[in-house]
């Protein structure tokens, strides 16, 4: 069964989670998220498999979500969801999908219920 990573390799725990994965014998499709974002319906099925809200999936840190007021903003799921797309930079990393579950890699260690 493919493992999939949404990654981002400047960030510290992505490549630790990555990292993870290839010494478990894996090899990941991996995809720099940044770079090539995840649609909406994929953003909806990543979702569903983490058992979260689009909200849960910010990086309440990022400038953006500050200077698009996300913090005081009533949100739908579709608009946060488009916001994701839309904002790839807002989407908390590295997301590890494996079938019909996910996780993200914050702590790193959350990757081995996968493997």
């Amino acid at each position: 069964m493919t493992v999939r990573i949404y990654h981002n390799p400047r960030c510290s725990k992505s490549r630790q989670t990555l990292k993870l994965i290839q010494d478990a014998g894996i090899e990941p499709e991996v995809i720099h998220y940044l770079d090539c974002p995840p649609s909406t319906s994929e953003l909806e099925q990543i979702l569903d498999k983490l058992g979260i809200e689009p909200r849960e999936l910010m990086r309440k840190g990022e400038a953006i979500y500050k200077e698009l007021g996300l913090g005081s903003r009533e949100l739908s799921r579709a608009e946060a969801i488009q916001l994701l797309h839309e904002n790839p930079k807002l989407i908390e990393r590295p997301i590890v999908v494996r079938g019909d579950r996910a996780v993200l890699g914050r702590p790193p260690e959350n990757v081995q219920e996968l493997l």
